[in-house]
């Protein structure tokens, strides 16, 4: 290893140890690693802004507001009402009617709003059946991660890669390679998904927990019709964060008083009210019925919102939502057939067309808040993506990709003269993969792990996109803690999950994806 390598090394550890330690927001943290290979010279400024104007992230950016106009549309909550019995209710015939259609609508859109409507809409009616909530919010959240792996939009991971394939491409980075098609993950990805499905319907009712201490309080009526109970769940851009509830005027603020504060899935007890708060506590609140229309579009805070709070679209918006969600899927499938490609057009007919498409009619119909359309996107979200564009590039130009690659080949024993070398490359890819999103962020783990696949695949000689495959899978199979993804945050609030619930759940369901992919893969992508 040369000095770069052994740098750029050092600042990955460094980067790494941050993630870990929660020290910044990640998107800081990895602007930084980025400005240290800057100033080592091994990048230059244009490849350290790249990412910035790369049209992956940019898409991931714009199919926030198409994610926000069909939840304003209320047709996720109409589904999910329709979805769920009302008679004959036992936990495997429940789970077998609305699992499958969660993973499916998770396919297409953003899996965090999919859960912030279903969970509580699940939560209430497993308590009217008097079932208990916690058997079934756990299987919610994996749901949609199952279905998010079968599509290219499924999840902004997918995406992000692909970004990373086409750029690779176009700078002769990645040799006889292809994007990646809005269906190619589909090939390994259903049938991954109905494994995992299977498991959450037939066998985790085994394994997740009973009702939790503090679930109790939710059962209290507000004590005035005019006062509605609304779980908060708090982001990191809630102001009072390292502040107690005594110090920070919560009422003041919001206009809603807080009933009690759950973190890590158990309810604070003692002196709670000086006890300072924390990102991603949750928070059970008494409020007026103006504090949802008020505060529901704000990124303060998860809003867990029961139906009805929140004003809907008119009826025709509401198909107009659904048309237009159905031409963004539609018109970036056929954009790839190689008959439409042959017309020489001199627009790409792919994802980022028809969602700059889909959200301008949506703004200028008003399907979300135009002058608020800022803050429905995950800012820090989008610098971590841009970011990890320059830390890839990075780790490809100092060789310390190509050199971490030459282990995993010797790992392979002799990988390209052995039988089965692809399966053993593709193992260590996808764990090295996977350990990196359940510590820090899956957009920071695909990044990295994407040289490692280039180096890889060239070093073997062959066709670079079964690791860009299993690259997708490892990154978004994010089941063993509840830290790796943000819709397993959302559920452990509002289930009173502990972290070692989902370990017992997820660490079997995480072996049941690598076996899958590790074996699958090879068979339809060689």
């Amino acid at each position: 290893m040369d000095f770069q390598s052994i740098y750029v090394g050092l600042v990955i550890l460094f980067m790494l140890w941050a993630l870990i330690a929660d020290r910044m927001r990640p998107g800081l943290i990895l602007f930084t690693a980025v400005v240290m290979m800057l100033c080592a010279g091994i990048l230059t400024p244009k490849e350290a802004l790249e990412g910035f104007s790369n049209r992956g992230m940019i898409t991931v950016a714009l199919l926030y507001l198409v994610s926000e106009g069909v939840r304003k549309s209320g047709i996720l909550e109409a589904l999910v009402t329709r979805l769920l019995p009302s008679r004959n209710v036992t936990l495997s015939r429940s789970l077998l009617r609305f699992l499958p259609t969660i993973s499916f609508v998770s396919a297409f859109l953003n899996n965090t709003p999919v859960v912030v409507i279903f969970a509580p809409v699940v939560k209430r009616w497993a308590k009217k059946m008097r079932m208990e909530p916690a058997k079934f919010l756990i299987p919610l959240s994996y749901a949609t991660i199952l279905g998010g792996m079968c599509t290219l939009v499924g999840t902004s991971t997918n995406i992000v890669l692909n970004g990373l394939v086409s750029d690779g491409i176009a700078e002769g980075l990645v040799k006889d390679g292809h994007p990646l098609a809005m269906f190619e993950l589909g090939k390994v990805g259903v049938l991954i998904t109905l494994a995992g499905l299977f498991y959450l319907i037939f066998v985790s009712r085994y394994l997740l927990p009973s009702v939790r201490n503090g679930e109790a309080e939710d059962g209290e009526e507000p004590s005035s019709p005019d006062v509605v109970r609304v779980e908060a769940l708090l982001s990191t851009r809630f102001p009072g964060l390292g502040k107690t509830l005594r110090e920070f005027d919560f009422y003041r603020h919001y206009g809603a008083t807080v009933r009690c504060i759950r973190r890590s899935g158990e309810l604070l007890g003692g002196d709670w009210l000086n006890t300072p708060l924390d990102k991603h506590d949750t928070l059970l609140l008494d409020a007026d019925k103006t504090f949802i229309p008020t505060w529901g579009e704000s990124r303060v805070f998860w809003m867990l919102n029961p139906i009805g709070m929140e004003p809907e679209l008119s009826s025709k918006k509401k198909y107009l939502a659904v048309v237009l969600v159905a031409i963004m899927i539609l018109g970036a499938t056929l954009g790839e057939l190689p008959c439409v490609q042959a017309l020489g057009l001199r627009v790409k007919l792919d994802m980022f067309f028809f969602a700059c498409c889909t959200t301008v009619v949506m703004a200028w119909t008003g399907m979300f808040a135009q002058r608020k359309y800022t803050k429905l996107i995950s800012w820090d979200v989008l610098i971590t993506i841009a970011c990890a564009f320059g830390i890839s590039k990075g780790m490809i130009n100092s060789g310390l990709a190509d050199f971490l690659a030459g282990y995993v080949i010797d790992l392979a024993d002799q990988a390209r003269h052995s039988q089965n070398g692809i399966y053993i490359a593709l193992a260590a890819l996808y764990l090295i993969t996977n350990a990196f999103t359940e510590l820090i962020t899956n957009n920071a783990a695909a990044a990295l792990a994407f040289p490692l696949a280039v180096s890889i695949s060239s070093r073997m000689g062959i066709d670079p996109t079964p690791f860009f495959v299993c690259i997708c899978f490892a990154a978004s199979a994010s089941f063993s803690t509840p830290i790796g993804y943000q819709t397993n945050l959302i559920v452990q609030g509002i289930g009173g999950y502990r972290f070692t619930d989902f370990l017992k759940v997820g660490l079997p369901l995480n072996v049941i994806v690598f076996f899958l992919s590790v074996f699958l893969i090879p068979q339809f992508y060689l």
